[in-house]
């Protein structure tokens, strides 16, 4: 739990794969601190419309209120602090309000053989779907917000998932928040 601060805002966000529901689940646990996935709101759309997630990207190409919806909620439950915030462009969306902004990533081929090992799926399937599905929101963000994603100078802390252990990488991101809140409380 942290200590001394309340109403405190955590995003993290990176590509598919990249570890960022892994972390923001045990850190949310270990902070003492709510959990939200932006992610999980998109599968919910997808599986309620009977769509892939790449289908319903290429809905949301064309129709922004699917987008726009997301990032209302998010901003909504972000709003009530004491939370970890996670998603592929969450950190985007509550920049302004979040006390601390991670950003996790890994090389595509790494993360692709991670989403193939979780969903049991083909190496290719997987590498086809996380490619079409990262350009569709590359180009959803910036036609809708102006922003490019690859720009991470949003970010308090980018870290590279590939090589540390998850405990690694947990304890990393914990010490972290924990330094970068005490020193804003001392300001």
């Amino acid at each position: 739990m942290i200590r001394g601060k309340k109403n405190i805002i955590i995003a993290i966000s990176g590509p598919a794969g990249s570890g960022k529901t892994t972390y923001a689940k045990i850190l949310a646990e270990r902070l003492g601190l709510r959990y939200f996935s932006a992610g999980n709101i998109f599968r919910e759309i997808a599986k309620s419309k009977g769509l892939t997630l790449e289908e319903l990207s290429r809905i949301a190409e064309k129709d922004p209120s699917i987008d726009l919806e997301i990032d209302r909620k998010t901003l909504e439950e972000a709003s009530k602090g004491d939370i970890i915030v996670e998603g592929h462009l969450v950190a985007w969306v509550v920049k302004d309000i979040a006390d601390v902004k991670i950003y996790v990533k890994a090389p595509l081929t790494e993360r692709v053989k991670r989403i193939a090992a979780r969903e049991n799926r083909s190496i290719e399937e997987v590498l086809h779907e996380t490619v079409n599905r990262e350009n569709s929101q590359r180009k959803r963000f910036y036609e809708y917000y102006g922003i490019d994603i690859r720009d991470l100078s949003i970010f308090d802390l980018i870290i590279d998932t590939s090589r540390l252990s998850i405990n690694d990488i947990v304890e990393l991101i914990e010490n972290f928040v924990k330094r970068l809140l005490s020193l804003n409380k001392k300001k």
